[in-house]
């Protein structure tokens, strides 16, 4: 007999707010404030988990238990195991000084920071994002920024802002293909509504990472490359989005953005270079040092390789591939359809699947793993060397690993208990507001899971039923969530570890957090006022076809 989720143990809504949110107080408590490190901080979350579970929201402890070996799990694989491969690529490159030319190469498009800044982590970060999502754009791209000269701060809070407009067309579209699974609308009209909703920050997104970085004045002084890089990348995602559907969304954004900025930068460049007090030392070493062809196709040759295989590991049919031959369904044991979802965050009680895909194969982290062995044999490394790069890898992301595992056990005991659902409740008790609290619950989800696709999935069908009783379009809210959902995506605790691990900055999580928190709240408040515009300006709703 499946257990049924409770969403008002206390009888008082406060009260039981209050008990809900209290596991993520703990957990973003303990980075934020009291300074205690990231793997001791996600155990500490995921005890106050459990114990408001089952103490307070009545989950059986077999469940309870299941959902965290589960979490732990999915940590594992897919999450850990490409940060693991995607550390392992960046040490390859960099022990053979890779990174030298890499930087040499950026110089001679532009030699202003904020300029690589934004080729890197906008543009770039965009491609990965696209093509593979779970944390990937974050990990490869502030791996990069360390290796072009960024301190492990900006590398990693830098990252973690670009990593925003692109989120709901992650991996191929998957949070939208999850959105559409759980609300039953049409796919192509959801990707729609949710472009037009993120055209303004694909557009801002790029202004507002140079602002974080270097202030609003030396901004303005790049403003038409920002605009460029903005501007192509929104367009391209309305296109795509209108004409297409999710799949190559910010794929072909990024693309386009890319060559938009080379090009544009072959004609414009700012009247006053903006380096790093360490550059002109770095400069001079350079244009001593004449690298040749081969070295510098060596030195880029990785990073190609990586991209082709995660752009190869992400496309459907080669995924189920290896699927069909490799791919284990494992059901979770006292959990998998032993959990039902309520009315009202589901229209009738919903039993929760919870299977585990030990899907090796076909796992990012696979493809990195061949892309980052290729690139050892480009790189000229032996079988010998490149094991050893590989165990010191293992060693260096080790408490990484394991914060990562409860976080998202943490995520998952949140889950399958409905303290999560609990908390969308209470979003959706503000009335004529709720377009826009209902944009921060997607905020809220993202924040507390670390994914679009989860966000997407929990409270979806909750979007679509209260969007109905408070008489606002249900499909502008089913899409609020996924676009709301980005800007929580980087203060969730799994992307910051990602980040703080590609820096080798780990144990300074806390420091990052507090770097972005103002950032993310900042942008979740703008795009809930551009859902409220959207839900009751007349110009601006014609944009939504009905459900």
């Amino acid at each position: 007999m499946p257990w049924q989720q409770v969403y008002d143990p206390l009888n008082n809504t406060f009260l039981t707010t209050l008990a809900a949110i209290t596991p993520v107080v703990i957990l973003l408590g303990c980075l934020a404030v009291f300074h205690v490190k990231a793997h001791y901080a996600a155990l500490l979350g995921l005890c106050a988990a459990l114990v408001v579970s089952i103490a307070i929201f009545g989950m059986p402890v077999p469940q309870a238990a299941a959902a965290t070996v589960f979490g732990a799990l999915y940590g594992l694989l897919p999450i850990g195991w490409i940060i693991v491969n995607v550390i392992f690529l960046y040490q390859l490159a960099n022990r053979k000084g890779a990174f030298n030319i890499l930087q040499d190469n950026l110089t001679s498009i532009t030699q202003d920071r904020r300029l690589q800044l934004l080729l890197v982590s906008f543009c770039f970060g965009a491609f990965f994002e696209g093509a593979a999502g779970f944390g990937t754009p974050v990990a490869i791209t502030a791996s990069m920024l360390i290796g072009l000269g960024f301190g492990p701060l900006q590398a990693s809070g830098l990252s973690l802002i670009a990593n925003t407009a692109p989120v709901p067309f992650a991996a191929l579209g998957t949070p939208i293909l999850a959105l559409q699974a759980v609300t039953g609308f049409d796919l192509q009209t959801l990707s729609s509504v949710i472009a037009w909703q993120l055209l303004l920050f694909d557009i801002i997104i790029p202004f507002w990472l140079i602002w974080a970085f270097a202030g609003w004045k030396r901004m303005l002084e790049i403003w038409p490359a920002l605009l460029v890089a903005g501007l192509s990348f929104g367009i391209t995602q309305i296109i795509i989005a209108t004409l297409h559907g999710p799949w190559l969304v910010t794929i072909a954004g990024s693309l386009v953005s890319i060559g938009s900025l080379v090009l544009f930068l072959k004609r414009w460049k700012p009247e006053r270079i903006f380096r790093f007090e360490s550059d002109p030392v770095v400069q001079t070493e350079i244009k001593k040092h004449a690298y040749t062809r081969n070295q510098t196709l060596q030195a880029w040759l990785p990073w190609v390789v990586l991209s082709l295989m995660i752009f190869i590991w992400g496309l459907p049919p080669v995924k189920a591939w290896f699927d069909s031959f490799s791919t284990i369904k494992i059901p979770v044991p006292f959990l998998h359809e032993l959990v039902q979802r309520m009315p009202p965050v589901v229209p009738s009680p919903t039993t929760e699947d919870a299977i585990f895909n030990l899907n090796f194969l076909s796992a990012t982290g696979t493809g990195i793993l061949f892309a980052a062995l290729i690139s050892a044999r480009i790189l000229g490394y032996g079988l010998r060397e490149t094991l050893h790069v590989y165990g010191s890898t293992i060693k260096q992301v080790r408490y990484s690993l394991l914060t990562i595992m409860a976080m998202l056990a943490l995520g998952y005991v949140t889950r399958y208990s409905g303290l999560d659902a609990s908390l969308g409740l209470t979003f959706a008790l503000t009335g004529w507001l709720y377009p826009f609290f209902g944009t921060l619950l997607g905020w809220l989800g993202v924040a507390l899971t670390g994914s679009d696709t989860s966000s997407n999935v929990l409270f979806g069908s909750l979007q679509k039923l209260t969007a109905g009783q408070v008489g606002v379009n249900p499909v502008l809210m089913a899409a609020a969530n996924s676009s709301g959902g980005v800007m929580g995506k980087m203060i969730d605790a799994q992307s910051i570890v990602v980040a703080s691990t590609a820096t080798k900055w780990y144990g300074h999580e806390g420091d990052i957090l507090r770097y972005v928190f103002f950032h993310s709240i900042a942008l979740a408040v703008l795009v809930g006022l551009v859902v409220m515009a959207m839900a009751y300006i007349p110009g601006l709703a014609v944009l939504i076809p009905a459900g």
